[in-house]
């Protein structure tokens, strides 16, 4: 079963998805003309930007710190590390390219959840399903990726988060792992047994607190060996290219792995953040697709190269010979690639204390992201219902949170190896879809664009106003009550 699993992920995320992810990046940052770098001040100023009223959605620094608690996981740490434990050093190069154009490609997928998002059960509710049906008329696309989505998020992706919280803390407090397992999944149910508003408030009080305090802690080990900086910087370009001496023969481990714990990282392209964007109330769609943009350099240029730095400056890891599976370089021994070498790593520094440090961020990265899965998977179930459904699909839920909850002691006490391609399954089913519909709705997004920056130059605030812009079956932003929310609102 192993092994099959293993081979559904490397076909998923074969060579053609790398050439995807980083096409789609490149397209819509062509096509924007680096919207969201010339707007990127104004990006960081509308996370801060109050709800403009609605009780329906949550506020824009809500739906960002929910979007984050998505991005921002298992994958900045574990993710990170085999990364370079398979793809060198130069991997992390790639993760930055990714990043760098993979804000346009969550630019333009939040911003189409924003433009076909719903009122769902008295919440907002959009993301690629939504815009699959509505925008592209293809109501079977939808269909598909909404059940690749909500089994992705109960079943397969919510065993690597797990996993690395489990194993970590066995690594720093001698805790077994189904003990670990079992309290995640008691601490998981109070959060999930409530509603969206529960986890985006969790997500706003958590996120910034968790992020700030890990880069801390990084930058405490980066400048305890900051003399080696300089050369970590050499060794990463070098690599990234195939002209180091060691990793020479690497390059294409270096993109394929770069680009693939990338996007798993920042979820550009996946599919996933769109679902927070939409629960955001807020007057303009390109707003929310501002934020996100901004989300993910928090997630990779922040949270993940404090990771990489943290391991590379201290020469705490493993490099793997892409070919004959042995080690290239071997700081670490036989230990396999894991969340133990960034706690290996920040016990150089501060011995006794480092490690559980790591533990206990790695805690509550990977916690708020299986708050995020479940959502997330949720809301792709919500997508086939109607509000007169509401009280006969209760039982339904119930079941869902406790298969849910079931997977999560299921992936603390798996192989990393198992999890980890379980959860590529997971994302690749979601980004292949998605990335394809980025593509056909380019022109949506282009019009949504214009139309922000065109109201922008006016000195407005922008107000959206589909029909102006030719853009169809944006029904809720049509209604009255919309219309009526955001009349008076349109001055800066």
């Amino acid at each position: 079963m192993e092994q099959f699993v293993k081979t559904v992920s490397g076909f998923l995320w074969g060579n053609y998805m790398i050439i995807l992810c980083l096409v789609v990046g490149v397209f819509f940052a062509i096509k924007t003309k680096f919207f969201w770098l010339r707007y990127l001040k104004e990006s960081i100023r509308l996370v801060k930007e109050k709800n403009t009223g609605g009780k329906e959605g949550v506020s824009p620094m809500q739906a960002f710190c929910m979007a984050l608690a998505g991005r921002i996981g298992t994958g900045n740490i574990v993710g990170v590390v085999t990364a370079i434990a398979a793809g060198g050093p130069g991997a992390v190069f790639w993760m930055w390219i990714l990043a760098f154009f993979g804000a346009g490609t969550s630019l333009a997928e939040c911003t189409l959840a924003q433009i076909y998002k719903e009122k769902k059960f008295g919440e907002y509710r959009g993301g690629p399903a939504f815009y699959m049906e509505k925008a592209l008329g293809q109501k079977w696309l939808g269909v598909l990726f909404a059940l690749f989505c909500a089994i992705g998020n109960v079943l397969l992706i919510p065993g690597v988060h797990s996993n690395s919280i489990t194993t970590s803390l066995e690594n720093a407090f001698h805790i077994p792992t189904y003990i670990g397992g079992i309290l995640l999944a008691v601490l998981m149910a109070v959060i999930i047994f409530g509603n969206v508003k529960r986890i985006a408030k969790v997500s706003e009080l958590v996120v910034p607190f968790m992020s700030v305090a890990y880069i801390l802690l990084a930058l405490i080990v980066i400048f305890a060996n900051i003399k080696n900086v300089p050369e970590t910087f050499r060794l990463i370009f070098a690599s990234a290219f195939g002209a180091d001496a060691v990793f020479g023969g690497m390059l294409g481990s270096a993109i394929v792995w770069g680009v693939k714990r990338g996007v798993n990282s920042c979820s550009a392209g996946m599919g996933t953040a769109p679902q927070s964007a939409a629960a955001a109330e807020t007057s303009h769609p390109v707003k929310q697709g501002m934020v996100q943009a901004v989300s993910v350099y928090v997630d990779t240029l922040l949270v993940c190269t404090a990771t990489a730095l943290m391991v590379l400056v201290t020469n705490s890891y493993n490099v793997v010979d892409p070919v004959t599976g042995e080690n290239i370089v071997s700081y670490m021994g036989d230990v396999a690639a894991g969340a133990i070498y960034a706690q290996t790593a920040a016990d150089s520094v501060l011995p006794g204390i480092g490690s559980p440090l790591v533990a206990i961020a790695l805690f509550f990265f990977a916690f708020t992201s299986l708050m995020a899965a479940y959502y997330i998977g949720e809301t792709n179930v919500v997508y086939f219902m109607g509000d007169e459904k509401r009280e006969k699909m209760k039982p339904f839920f119930m079941v869902m949170k406790v298969v849910f909850l079931g997977m999560v002691i299921f992936g603390s006490v798996k192989s990393g190896g198992l999890v980890w391609s379980m959860n590529d399954i997971g994302t690749g089913f979601m980004c292949w879809t998605n990335l394809i519909s980025l593509l056909l709705l380019s022109g949506v997004v282009g019009k949504a664009v214009k139309d922000y920056e065109r109201q922008r130059k006016q000195g407005k605030n922008p107000v959206f106003d589909p029909e102006a812009d030719g853009i169809r079956n944006a029904s809720l932003w049509s209604s009255d009550e919309m219309r009526n929310r955001y009349k008076n609102i349109d001055q800066l």
